[in-house]
């Protein structure tokens, strides 16, 4: 994948901790979060360094996992506050995901998001914004983007419903990326989504 990346000029963004296990449709989303499993959330965390230090990943992805209540917010205010002391030169991203997708993950809200930012309070940590699930948890992408744009330092798009590239479903995708662009995001915005049809043919969005 290194040789690959440098052959054809790309930089990789982002990856996930832990790195997926497409195997195993049931495998965990993280540990993040889980009470009792610090020792295994650092044990990933230490892999996706390598990972991400070999590939040079600009980001990591730190997944909460499946959890509740208070005790999973401690635990996991704790691990990525190590994790940013463990990779200070590592930028790492958190992001909220909806709970119709993954049922029962822990960080499945955006002001429990900031709240877990302002806790750990890393120069390195910031919000991941993925568009689809912004959808889902809230259902008005542009006025989210308001009230947090300024703590994000990755955005991923896919559009609702469907979850197909941008300009197959019902969100303003003209407003966010004109909102983006006067409020100066300077990150990445980056495809995650279920093409409708071949790939190719569903990136016009790219012009937006």
């Amino acid at each position: 994948m290194a040789r690959e990346l440098r052959r054809h000029k790309l930089t990789l963004a982002l990856i996930n901790c832990p790195p997926p296990n497409y195997t195993d449709p049931d495998a965990p989303r993280g540990f993040a979060a889980v009470p009792g499993h610090a020792e295994r959330f650092r044990s990933d965390f230490r892999r996706s360094l390598r990972y991400a230090r070999t590939l040079g990943a600009e980001r990591v992805h730190v997944m909460a996992g499946v959890a509740e209540g208070p005790e999973a917010g401690a635990v996991f205010a704790d691990n990525l506050a190590w994790a940013c002391a463990e990779a200070p030169e590592q930028l790492l991203t958190i992001e909220p995901l909806n709970g119709h997708d993954v049922p029962g993950y822990f960080l499945d809200d955006y002001d429990l998001a900031l709240s877990v930012l302002d806790d750990v309070a890393a120069p390195n940590l910031s919000l991941q914004f993925d568009t689809y699930h912004a959808a889902r948890l809230t259902g008005n992408v542009v006025a989210l983007w308001e009230a947090v744009g300024p703590r994000v330092g990755h955005v991923q798009v896919g559009d609702h419903p469907g979850r197909h590239e941008p300009g197959s479903g019902e969100i303003d995708f003209g407003t966010f990326f004109a909102q983006l662009r006067r409020d100066g995001y300077a990150g990445w915005v980056s495809g995650e989504y279920v093409p409708a049809g071949r790939t190719a043919a569903g990136l016009g969005w790219r012009r937006g």
